[in-house]
Formats: structure tokens, sequence, C-alpha cells
């Protein structure tokens, strides 16, 4: 049914009507979406938060199972990169612009509305911090987390392309080639297409929002085309220049900007106050996380809906991101063990964000609640996009701190663009490891169209609805591919046993003979 090049051609296709759709028919796309959204929220919350819980329990027991010590790649492999370096790159990739945006905005609306309890009061200041981690923390790494081991394991130790429906051959076979394998693959790539095109719509408004706070540059929609165009033009020479120099060395200085604007509020900020809040909500965080994880108010309207808007819309939204974080944190992942893998990947990242928001968030906080700075409280509950400007204005260093923040964001939108069109182009081009710059950077410019259907359908609005619209089918894939990950690894452990006694033990790949007998 599917031709060789089909995966590239409908993507593609798919991909160029959405953007047309999004900016002839905006007003109807967005009717449509919160349609299907409401729906969604509605009768299947309990969906995401049970899957969501499943990819972390999935992630911790590989890690702390027999199975940790299987090698991403052959078992003479060495990691291809150093810790410092595949660490900066996946977090980049992974959580860079969103962390950014919600830095100050997130901890600050959860105080004003809380989701359980009054607001504006201790009780909602520890709430807001506990959701903020919750939503932060190791649930959307081990989403990412899934897709990658799954993707790594079957393209580095089994031979397979590196495409999502490769991860699909225990259960597929052959078929992988086929239909089945040609339609979870079209599906990868578009969903890829448009999350990463949301968050890039995100970074337009917050980028618009720092510089008419610094240089009173108006926020319209000209001006937030001529920053997705510049954006759009300077990942494109990152993403020419090559994974190993450009993108590579971008997110060493990132990852260097952000511990020095970290290290700055810290010290501006309440410093004491701050070490309790990390030390504090981390302990809450992991003394609750599973009934955290679990939690729905079947019984309480209110409370249902702010798990819609907040909970349903991050493990949505994680989910659009997934294929992508995936893919490129799978390609950078070779020859490391499942347990090194889920270490960097699930807690050091996780420990990162908490990091961040206990610093900023918490200051934010601070500034409302013990210095009674309601202002701050009005302008950030009115205005997300600019939320971060508004509290870095405080400061003595306000000026100097919003021009780092906007160049933190921008280098952001930068990596995780560039890492983008890079795994956009693999994915559409048959798993092929290397794709072409022309490819990549077609892929950048239909990332951009999508950006700009985004900003004309309601910027923040749009992508939470649209977003929890696009992620359904994928979040149904990624629970396939637990089992047949997990399928994999017993049977090459069932095999490794029985050779092992008389030491002609090989790692089964599927790139040396045809397994097509044991998949059916």
């Amino acid at each position: 049914m599917f031709k060789e090049n089909s995966v590239l051609s409908i993507s593609l296709i798919l991909s160029i009507l959405f953007v047309i759709i999004g900016v002839a028919f905006n007003d109807w796309l967005g009717q449509k979406a919160s349609v299907f959204l409401n729906f969604t929220v509605t009768y299947f919350n309990w969906f995401y938060l049970l899957v969501g819980t499943i990819f972390v329990g999935f992630c911790l027991f590989l890690m702390f199972s027999k199975y940790g010590k299987t090698r991403l790649g052959k078992d003479t492999d060495k990691p291809a990169y150093s810790t410092l370096s595949w660490i900066s790159m996946l977090f980049s990739a992974g959580m860079g612009v969103g962390l950014v945006f919600w830095a100050v905005a997130e901890p600050v609306s959860h105080y004003i509305t809380p989701p359980t309890g009054e607001g504006a009061t201790a009780e909602a200041a520890t709430e807001a911090m506990k959701a903020t981690f919750f939503h932060w923390g190791m649930h959307p790494w081990a989403l990412f987390g899934t897709v990658a081991l799954g993707l790594a394991y079957f393209h580095f130790r089994k031979g397979l392309p590196p495409s999502i429906s490769s991860i699909f051959y225990p259960l597929l076979g052959n078929r992988i080639y086929e239909t089945p394998g040609k339609i979870i693959d079209i599906v990868s790539v578009f969903i890829t297409a448009v999350g990463v095109a949301s968050t890039f719509g995100l970074s337009t408004l917050q980028i618009n929002n720092g510089m008419n706070a610094q240089w009173g540059v108006p926020i319209t929609f000209p001006i937030q085309m001529l920053i997705i165009g510049f954006a759009t033009l300077l990942f494109i020479i990152s993403s020419w220049s090559g994974l190993n120099r450009g993108l590579k060395y971008l997110s060493y200085f990132n990852i260097v900007l952000l511990a020095f604007v970290v290290s700055i509020i810290l010290i501006l900020g309440p410093t004491r106050q701050i070490f309790e809040i990390l030390i504090s909500t981390t302990g809450s965080y992991v003394g609750s996380i599973l009934p955290t994880s679990l939690r729905m108010e079947p019984f309480n309207s209110e409370g249902s809906n702010w798990i819609g808007t907040w909970t349903v819309f991050y493990w949505a939204w994680w989910t659009t991101w997934s294929p992508f974080v995936g893919s490129f944190v799978a390609r950078i992942s070779k020859g490391r063990t499942i347990k090194e893998f889920v270490l960097g990947v699930l807690l050091v990242p996780s420990l990162i964000s908490f990091i961040w928001f206990s610093v900023l968030g918490g200051s934010a906080i601070h500034l409302i609640h013990d210095l009674g700075n309601s202002q701050l409280a009005e302008t950030i509950n009115a205005n997300v996009d600019g939320a971060l400007f508004a509290f870095l204005s405080e400061f003595s260093l306000g000026n100097f701190l919003s021009i780092l923040a906007l160049l933190l964001i921008f280098i952001f939108f930068i990596t995780s663009a560039d890492s983008a069109t890079f795994v956009l182009g693999m994915l559409s081009s048959n798993g092929k490891p290397n794709p072409s710059r022309n490819l990549k950077i077609t892929w950048g410019l239909i990332t951009a169209g999508s950006a700009v259907v985004f900003l004309l359908a309601g910027g923040l609005e749009a992508v939470r609805t649209i977003a929890i619209v696009i992620a359904t089918p994928f979040t149904i894939i990624t629970v396939f591919i637990c089992w047949a990950v997990l399928k994999e690894l017993r049977n090459e452990d069932k095999i490794r046993h029985s050779k092992i006694a008389n030491k002609k033990y090989k790692v089964a790949r599927y790139s040396d003979y045809n397994y097509k007998s044991r998949a059916k």
C-alpha cells in the first residue's frame, strides 16, 4: 500500500495541510479542537494519569532490574559522548524552552489558584511548589526515556533502522516495513512537527514580551513573525553545521548560562528559603509521587477541571514531544547501559528542574506572599507570556538578568529547533541516521509555519487545546512500546542463559538474520 518514500511524502502533506488549515481557518480549527478537548478532559483524564504513571514505573523497573546491565549497543561499545555533553544536549532538546516559559508563571498561577484549598495562603504556596515539581519531575522524562530507550535498544543493539516502527518488531515482525509500520512512522512525524511548533509559538510570545519589557518593542503579530523568521535562519545555520558542532556547543553554552542565571538569583533572592523549598518540596515529591500521579477528583468538578487544564495538558504536551526528544536522546545514547541511561534521562534532568523552579518560582512566591507584592501577582496572572520578565524587573540587576533570559530563551529555541529538524529528517527518511541538509531545512520551514498557526489560533490556549487532541494516538502507541521492549529484553535474557554455558552467546541482531518466524 505504501511506497518506500511514503512516510516523507505523506507526513509532509499532513504538516503542510495543518499549516494551510490553521492559517485559513484558524477559528474553525480552534472550535473543533475545543470540542474534542472537552470530550477528552471529561472522559479520559484517568487514561493520561494512568499511562503517565506506567511510564515512570517502567523506567524505574528497568533501572533496578537485571536488564539494567544491558548495553544500548554491542557489549563492547562505549558511550559516544561524555556525560556532560550527553546531559547538556538531552536537556537542551527536551526541556529548555518550556522551563524558561513556565519558570515563574506556573508556581505563581498555582499559588493564586491551587489544586486544593484557598489561594494566596502559606498552604497554597507549598501546594504550588509541589504541583510544579510534579509536572516537571520524572513523568515527562519517563515518557521521553521510554521512547528513547526503545529506539536506542532496537537500533544500536538489534541493528534496525532508527525509526519508531522499529521498536515494534517483536510485535509486528517484518510488517514494520509495510503498512502498519509506515502508519506508526507517519503519525510519529506529524505529531513531532506539531508538538515542536507549539513550543516555538510559546517561545516567540515570550521573546516578544521580553523585548517589550526591555526596549519597548510592541507585542504584535508582525514582530512575532520577524522573531520566528530570524530564529529559523539561525537554527538552520546550526543544523547545517552538524550535530557534533553547532548543537553540541550551543547546548554547552546554554547549560552554563542557565547555571549563571540561577546563581545570580540565588544570591540576590531569599537564599535560605530557596534551599528550604528545594529540600522540603523534593521530599514531598518523593513521598507522595504515587498518590499524586493517580490523583483525580471524581466528586469535585473544579478540581477535575484543574487536573485537565494542567496535568493532562502537560502529559499530552510531553507526548507530542516524545517522538522528537526520544529519537534525539536515542541518537546520542549509544554505548550506555540501561541503568546509566535511566539515571541520566530520568533523575538528573528532574533534579535540575527542581533547582530551577525552587530558585525562580520560589523567589517569585516569596516576593508575592512574604513581601506583599500583590502587583507582581496581578501582572503575572494577567500576562503569563511576560511573567518571567515581570519577575526579573523586581531585582536590582533586572535589566541585566532580562537580557540574559532573552538570550537563554533564544538559544534554547535554536537548540530545540535544531535537534527537531534533525529528528524529523531522520524519522521521515526511513530512519536514515544522517538526513540530508535539504530535508532538515524543509522541516525547519514547515515547523516555523506551524508555529505561526499557534500564534494565529490563540497562543497558549491553542497550544493547550491542540496538544491534547494531537497527542492521544501516540500515547496509545507508547504503551505498546513498553510491551515491545520488555518482550525483547526477556527474549534476549532467555537466549543468553541458554547459550552462556558453552560461551557462544552473541547478541541477536535483526540485521544478521530473519526473525520473522519468531515474531509470529
